[in-house]
């Protein structure tokens, strides 16, 4: 066995770094055992050196990251500091000075994952990324090399926690969005500003992610059609129940059905409560993919947190271990395919569309007129109506995402319809 130390970076010491320092120091035999070699925390780029840090040597405290990364005799750097910069400089110096590098940040891979591995691959060094998506759980690494083999389809999942705990509080107790976030900020699961998390741009970035890896194509942020959960009302919540369905921040990447696109895409829909997306709760994820070869496969566990996410930091720091000590590199970017991402207006889907329409005899025929001219089939309508008003709620069958745009454009021209209560898609069928 090698003697001398593996030496690690690690910029950022918060939630999940002080927790990457903890495991580091308690497990150090351990990981010594598995990696061949022993790994010594070299030193920590932190912002406030002031703050208190249980179990943290002092020493290793150090304001200047740059300073850090450029030592010459890093091995590993482990980047949990998040954001664009200044990560993506330090990233790009530590693949200058010889080091591989561990991260999770996920809006700086889904922003600029292709000049990163092209980074990497110049200085012959490996980039992880496995607790960019989804924390603890096992996904990256299996899209990555377990299907290299097979053709995957579909990606399918709930990819944040926050918003999962929301929509599972006004399911199970019948409280509004409001009062389901209030809860969720007062337990933790939702940051002070939980805008990242709600208006869907935390799932969208990892909706990116995987869809390239699972692809072998590049898809960027800006690729991802996003919608948050601001506009979930507890009578959606209802609708679906009397559906025999429940409501998820679903991240769903597609292969066109011909295999010639993509498409990447984050909002609110109904999945039926057969589904097995539909059992997931309080703040947990889970990703359901189907590929050729393999079938249906579904990952599930914790999506966030200090321990959970360390431990997938800690995973692919061994494996860059390992490599260092074999001279050699992991899996890098594979983007072959080089398909394009469709608009979400391409997306086939299903709608479950709440009207609020006069209450008087030939407003049904004149909304389903509305859909035929589209081109939208109708699956269901209810109705009811009450003092001259009703409520009709019409749930399609599959049509091009754009075609139903239309459909609900038109509708609201009518005289006879009063508003449009809700909009919201069908999946998971």
């Amino acid at each position: 066995m090698r003697t001398r130390p593996l030496k690690v970076a690690l910029l950022g010491c918060g939630v999940v770094g002080s927790e990457v320092a903890r495991i580091m120091a308690t497990h150090a035999d351990d990981l010594t055992a598995r990696i061949g070699a022993p790994v010594e925390l070299a030193g920590i780029a932190v912002r406030r050196p002031g703050r208190a840090r249980a179990g943290v040597p002092a020493e290793l405290i150090t304001t200047d990251a740059t300073a850090l990364v450029k030592r010459g005799d890093i091995d590993v750097v482990i980047e949990v500091i998040g954001g664009i910069e200044p990560a993506r400089s330090l990233i790009t110096t530590a693949f200058e000075h010889g080091a591989s590098v561990v991260s999770a940040n996920k809006a700086l891979l889904a922003e600029d994952g292709a000049a990163l591995h092209a980074a990497a691959e110049e200085r012959g060094a490996d980039l992880y990324y496995e607790a960019a998506v989804a924390g603890a759980i096992p996904l990256v690494r299996p899209l990555r090399e377990s299907l290299a083999g097979d053709t995957v389809n579909r990606v399918l999942g709930i990819v944040n926690g926050t918003t999962n705990f929301i929509l599972d509080k006004m399911d199970s107790s019948g409280a509004g969005y409001s009062e389901a976030l209030d809860e969720a900020t007062a337990l933790g699961y939702a940051e002070a500003d939980p805008t990242a998390d709600v208006e869907g741009f935390d799932a969208a970035a990892k909706a990116a992610i995987l869809a390239g890896i699972a692809f072998h194509t590049r898809v960027r942020l800006d690729d991802v059609h996003r919608e948050g959960l601001t506009e979930v009302t507890a009578s959606d919540i209802a609708s679906a129940k009397r559906m025999g369905c429940t409501v998820k921040l679903l991240a769903i990447c597609e292969r066109a059905g011909d295999g010639r696109s993509v498409t990447a895409r984050v909002h609110p829909a109904m999945i039926p409560l057969t589904h097995p997306l539909a059992s997931v709760r309080e703040a947990y994820n889970a990703v359901f993919v189907e590929a050729e070869a393999a079938g249906q496969l579904m990952f599930y566990g914790p999506g966030a947190g200090g321990p959970p996410t360390a431990s997938a930091v800690l995973g692919d720091l061994v494996a860059a271990c390992r490599n260092k000590l074999a001279g050699t590199t992991g899996p890098g970017e594979s983007a072959y395919t080089r398909l394009p991402v469709s608009p979400m207006g391409e997306v086939v889907t299903r709608y479950h569309i709440s009207l609020d329409v006069a209450d008087k005899p030939g407003v049904l025929a004149q909304v389903a007129q509305v859909f035929a001219e589209h081109g939208v089939s109708i699956d269901t309508v209810r109705q009811q109506g009450k003092d001259g008003e009703a409520s009709l709620v019409v749930v399609t069958h599959r049509a091009p995402d754009a075609a139903l745009s239309a459909t609900v454009e038109t509708l609201r021209q009518l005289d006879t319809v009063r508003g449009v209560a809700s909009i919201m898609r069908v999946e998971g069928e």
